[in-house]
C-alpha cells in the first residue's frame, strides 16, 4: 500500500512539473509578442548600432538633391563656379550705424536712418542691391532663382509703373522691394516738403502694389542731406543703406583705396540691359558671381543682417 501512494505521489509531482514548465514557456512567448508589438520591425541596423531616423536619411537626400540642382544651374548659367551659400543669419543682429563721416547734424539726437556702406561682420558675405527698375528681364529672375541667390531691390515709381507686375513676381520669391523716390531727383537740391513727397509718395505706391511700407531707402545717386534723412524717418524709414562698389556688365568701381571686397560691403547694380549696357543682367551676374566667389565670398540676404 505505502508503494502505491508513493507512486501516485511521483506521477502527481511529474504533472506539476510538466505544468510549472508549460507555464513558462507561454510566459516568455507572451513577453517575446508584447516586446515585438512595441518596436518596429521593418528596419534593423548592424549589430550594435542603431539604425538613423528616416528624417535624416530624408534630410540627406535632399541636401545632395539641392546640391546637384545648384551644380546643374551654375553650369547652364555658364558660371566658372557654384557660388558659395552663405552661412546661417547671426542670432544677434549687428549694430548699425551711420558710416564715419556720412552724418548730418542731429544724426544721434534726431534718431535718423543711418546712411552706411558696409555691414559690420567677419563673415565673407556681400550684399546684392540693385536700383530703380528701368529693366525688366524675365531670364534674370529665372537665374536668380535657380541659383538660389539673395538681393535687395530699390524701386523708382517712374521706372517700375509700366509693369508692377514684374516686381510682384520678384516679391513672391522672397525678395524684399525698397524706396527710391518717385522720380529719382537730386533730393538736396529740393524743399524739405519736396523730398517728403519724393520718399512718402514712394512708400504709399508700395503699400499699394505690394502690401508693405519699406524700412529701407536708398537716396538717388547716394546724395542726400539732413532734411533727406528727416523726410525719411518721418515716412517709416530706419536706414539709408547706399554701397562700396558698384558692378556693371564689363567693370566693377570702388569705394575703398585699395580697390577691393571687405566683408559685409554692400554691392550696387541697376536694372539695365543691351539698350546701357554691353550685355544684360544675366550677363552682369555672371561677372558679379565669378568674382565674388573667386576671391571666397558669398552672396547674404542684406535684411538678415538689419
Amino acid at each position: 500500500m505505502r508503494a502505491v501512494v508513493q507512486n501516485d505521489k511521483s506521477r502527481a509531482s511529474r504533472r506539476v512539473s510538466r505544468a510549472s514548465r508549460a507555464t513558462t514557456v507561454l510566459a516568455v512567448a507572451a513577453l517575446a509578442a508584447g516586446c515585438a508589438q512595441g518596436e518596429d520591425q521593418s528596419v534593423r541596423g548592424a549589430p550594435g548600432q542603431q539604425a538613423p531616423p528616416a528624417r535624416a536619411v530624408d534630410g540627406a537626400a535632399k541636401a545632395r538633391e539641392a546640391r546637384a540642382a545648384l551644380a546643374a544651374a551654375a553650369k547652364r548659367w555658364k558660371l566658372d563656379k557654384v557660388p558659395l551659400t552663405a552661412p546661417a543669419p547671426p542670432a544677434k543682429k549687428p549694430e548699425i550705424e551711420a558710416r564715419e563721416g556720412f552724418e548730418v547734424d542731429g544724426q544721434e539726437e534726431d534718431g535718423l536712418p543711418p546712411v552706411f556702406t558696409t555691414v559690420p561682420t567677419k563673415e565673407k558675405v556681400v550684399f546684392l542691391t540693385i536700383d530703380d527698375g528701368a529693366e525688366k528681364d524675365p531670364a534674370f529672375l529665372r537665374m536668380m532663382s535657380e541659383l538660389k541667390i539673395p538681393y535687395t531691390v530699390f524701386l523708382t515709381d517712374e521706372e517700375i509703373k509700366d509693369d508692377y507686375g514684374y516686381f510682384k513676381k520678384m516679391q513672391g520669391r522672397g525678395i524684399t522691394l525698397n524706396n527710391h523716390t518717385l522720380s529719382h531727383p537730386y533730393l538736396p537740391g529740393l524743399s524739405y516738403e519736396d523730398q517728403k513727397r519724393e520718399i512718402c509718395g514712394m512708400q504709399d505706391v508700395m503699400e499699394k502694389h505690394y502690401g508693405k511700407r519699406p524700412v529701407l531707402f536708398r537716396p538717388p545717386y547716394g546724395n542726400y542731406n539732413r532734411d533727406t534723412l528727416r523726410a525719411a524717418k518721418s515716412c517709416g524709414i530706419r536706414y539709408a543703406p547706399i554701397w562700396s562698389e558698384e558692378v556693371y556688365v564689363d567693370h566693377w568701381e570702388y569705394r575703398e583705396w585699395d580697390q577691393d571686397l571687405h566683408p559685409g560691403d554692400i554691392v550696387l547694380t541697376h536694372f539695365r540691359g543691351e539698350d546701357d549696357w554691353d550685355g544684360t543682367m544675366t550677363d552682369m551676374v555672371r561677372r558679379f558671381l565669378d568674382r565674388i566667389t573667386a576671391d571666397g565670398y558669398a552672396v547674404a540676404r542684406l535684411e538678415d543682417y538689419l
